[in-house]
């Protein structure tokens, strides 16, 4: 999906940015459902007939599966409307702000994942990524206000997030080499939720090393320490 717009000057970029986020978040355009008639039902089959059952049937163990299963789309699907909320949501966003890019939709294991790619996006990422955080909360109150479900989206606009990822796995892993071979603990700078994680998962497939989060949002950090 796209959203192709003229770029402008950063001032109006930002007065725009104002107009957007002052009032209650976008509300997702309306969509459309349509309903289809089930069905028809079948006779019930006669017990001389070649289709008639001649062996007992664990009803209880079917039901289990189909409730499985009926969970597992059905988790499937809320992640598919989430991304597709979101896209419209951010697609009416980037017209707002007259901000060129296109969006793509995934889903990555349990959670949404969409992206904003192209054109001139510094301005949605912010320092450190801080504008990306606050655009990612906005679209999460977005879905959440779609779906009456509180939404764990990941956002990425222009690969900062996938550049930090990469970043930060070479990082733990070149702590994480040190406190084993010290055996002295270090405290990594404050990070976000999502950084931590990243962190978090690298430390855990050391071997030798664990790692703990400590202090309170926004400084809260992550610290390697060695196995006793």
């Amino acid at each position: 999906m796209s959203a192709p717009q003229t770029p402008t000057d950063t001032a109006t970029d930002t007065a725009a940015v104002s107009e957007a986020t002052s009032g209650d978040v976008l509300s997702p355009a309306p969509g459309t459902s349509g309903e289809a008639g089930g069905p028809p039902a079948l006779p019930d089959a006669d017990a001389g007939s070649d289709d008639a059952v001649v062996e007992p049937v664990d009803l209880e163990d079917e039901e289990d599966e189909e409730d499985e299963a009926d969970e597992a789309g059905g988790a499937d699907d809320l992640l598919v409307r989430e991304g597709d909320v979101a896209g419209d949501y951010l697609e009416r966003l980037l017209d707002i702000l007259d901000v060129d890019g296109d969006i793509d939709l995934d889903v990555e294991g349990d959670r949404a994942s969409v992206a904003i790619v192209g054109g001139r996006l510094n301005d949605l990422i912010g320092a450190d990524g801080a504008t990306l955080e606050a655009l990612q909360e906005l679209t999460r109150l977005a879905v959440a206000q779609s779906t009456g479900v509180r939404s764990r989206l990941m956002l990425d606009v222009g690969g900062f997030r996938a550049k930090r990822r990469s970043d930060l796995t070479a990082l733990a892993g070149e702590v994480a080499r040190r406190v084993g071979s010290s055996r002295q603990p270090e405290r990594l700078s404050p990070m976000n939720p999502f950084e931590r994680k990243v962190v978090h998962d690298v430390i855990a497939s050391v071997a030798g090393v664990h790692s703990e989060s400590e202090g309170e949002e926004p400084n809260r950090r992550v610290v390697v320490l060695p196995d006793k």
